[in-house]
């Protein structure tokens, strides 16, 4: 299944970036990509997909091809969803399924609540559809804090962008994502970059900073009033060696354990839970290993088998 189109869709800021695949008679899906990441993060998953569904990925504000924000405005939460509510406004979409991953999760989860009519199955890939902190109420402030610091230093200190070398670019930005593999990093590359004379710029916005600036820490008590909202089939495909992958200690095991226990109890039938082998971008490097299951949920309105 080859890319359809590219496409950009006006706001009032600029635009969205997004790129569609498949037929637009097909069953819509919308797929939203991870912290930092673009909506390169699907090559290689969707071509492996039912092909009569119709996929657009998204870039994000401030991400890939997206236009950023304007100055004074915060990269956070609601905001995103926001963009979600946009984009399948343009597209004309009543119903339709989320494809996530990492941070597109959360967005998509929280959208799912918020507009529960609207969304018809919910896929989260390597991710929770809500984000909760172990000290909970305490860090709030802390967070809140930080992200209005972290927004007017990054505004008061505008920097040129700076132009990188291709080689130096991708060994960077490897590094700073041990998950992904050269093959892939290339391919986000692509689409988070900017070809200048004397190299690569990078697209993304740098007041774009750490993810808990920009995403809400839930209550135990608003965890489960969300949860109860939702309409949506909810499949979540854990990654083995993944971001919640307790050997390492990369989250809370507490935390995780009780979103999954929750997101069980309340959903019932309507939550499916699968873990595969892979790390945390298993999508993009190991697409074959998540394909199946995402098809056949797609597809089937039945439960699938563990």
């Amino acid at each position: 299944m080859g890319l359809l189109s590219e496409l950009k869709l006006a706001v009032p800021w600029g635009h969205i970036a997004a790129k569609a695949w498949g037929s637009q008679q097909g069953s819509p899906v919308l797929c939203l990509h991870g912290w930092l990441d673009n909506a390169n993060s699907f090559d290689r998953l969707i071509p492996l997909l039912p092909k009569d569904f119709h996929y657009v990925a998204m870039d994000f504000g401030g991400h890939g091809l997206s236009s950023h924000y304007y100055l004074g405005v915060p990269y956070c939460q609601e905001n995103f969803v926001n963009e979600i509510g946009r984009v399948v406004a343009a597209l004309k979409w009543k119903r339709f399924s989320l494809l996530s991953h990492s941070f597109g999760g959360i967005i998509g989860g929280m959208f799912s609540c918020i507009f529960p009519e609207m969304v018809d199955k919910l896929i989260l890939l390597d991710t929770l559809p809500f984000t909760m902190d172990p000290k909970g109420m305490e860090n709030m402030l802390t967070y809140r804090r930080g992200a209005i610091e972290h927004m007017l230093q990054a505004e008061a200190f505008q920097k040129p962008r700076q132009v990188v070398k291709p080689e130096e670019m991708l060994q960077r930005f490897l590094k700073n994502n041990n998950h992904l593999n050269e093959e892939c990093g290339r391919l986000l590359l692509q689409r988070g970059t900017t070809q200048v004379a004397t190299g690569l710029m990078m697209n993304r916005d740098r007041r774009v900073g750490l993810l808990e600036y920009s995403i809400p820490f839930l209550t135990r008590e608003l965890l489960v009033h969300s949860i109860k909202q939702l309409q949506a089939q909810v499949l979540l495909i854990k990654a083995s060696q993944g971001y919640f992958n307790m050997e390492r200690g990369i989250t809370d095991k507490s935390v995780m354990l009780l979103v999954l226990d929750t997101l069980r109890s309340v959903l019932k039938e309507q939550f499916q839970y699968m873990e595969v082998p892979g790390n945390h971008y298993v999508h993009l490097n190991q697409p074959q290993n998540v394909a199946d299951i995402i098809s056949a949920f797609l597809q089937s309105k039945e439960r699938l088998p563990h």
